[in-house]
């Protein structure tokens, strides 16, 4: 742990510098953890992959949460309790992807950002541990080989107090490249 110092605040706090990560075959809504991330739309009323899967397990709640802090900008992340979902689970982080267009509209930075803002958000919520998707892989297009190796970059050089990051991958080949991005 390092101590960093905030200019004007008259404060010091302890930050890690890296979570541990862990890449896991599963269903994210299942995940023991503080927090799960969820691959939103901008509206955060729901929608189809991972957003679907996570609305219908935290129930409709989520969906006017949602609609009472929307819109997210893609590269945002806010958050919501988990409602109706198992705890440990007490939030959801919203975080909304870039729509991949060949990789030369920003898209690799608004991803990073995607990660990085759902740290803080984390941090914010005083969560120790996060379950993240495959942000933005799915119906975004964004090629998940790529998209793997920007989530484990940014959150390895993102301090944050979060202790235990849960890469989710939904099914094997998702695992395999999540697990050659986390140990090249």
């Amino acid at each position: 742990m390092g101590t960093e110092h905030f200019p004007g605040d008259g404060q010091r706090w302890h930050s890690q510098v890296m979570a541990a990560i862990e890449v896991v075959l599963g269903d994210i809504t299942a995940q023991h953890v503080d927090a799960i991330v969820n691959a939103a739309n901008e509206s955060l009323r729901g929608g189809g992959g991972v957003d679907g899967a996570i609305h219908r397990a935290a129930g409709p709640r989520l969906a006017e949460a949602g609609a009472a802090i929307g819109p997210c900008q893609p590269g945002d992340a806010m958050a919501t309790p988990a409602f109706g979902l198992d705890p440990p689970v007490r939030h959801v982080i919203h975080t909304v992807g870039p729509v991949w267009q060949g990789g030369g509209f920003g898209e690799a930075a608004v991803l990073a950002s995607c990660y990085r803002r759902s740290l803080q958000v984390a941090d914010e919520l005083a969560a120790r541990s996060v379950a993240f998707p495959a942000i933005a892989t799915g119906i975004y297009g964004f090629p998940p080989g790529q998209a793997a190796r920007i989530a484990v970059q940014t959150i390895r050089s993102t301090p944050t107090l979060v202790e235990r990051v849960r890469l989710v991958a939904f099914d094997q080949p998702a695992r395999d490249v999540l697990e050659a991005a986390l140990n090249p």
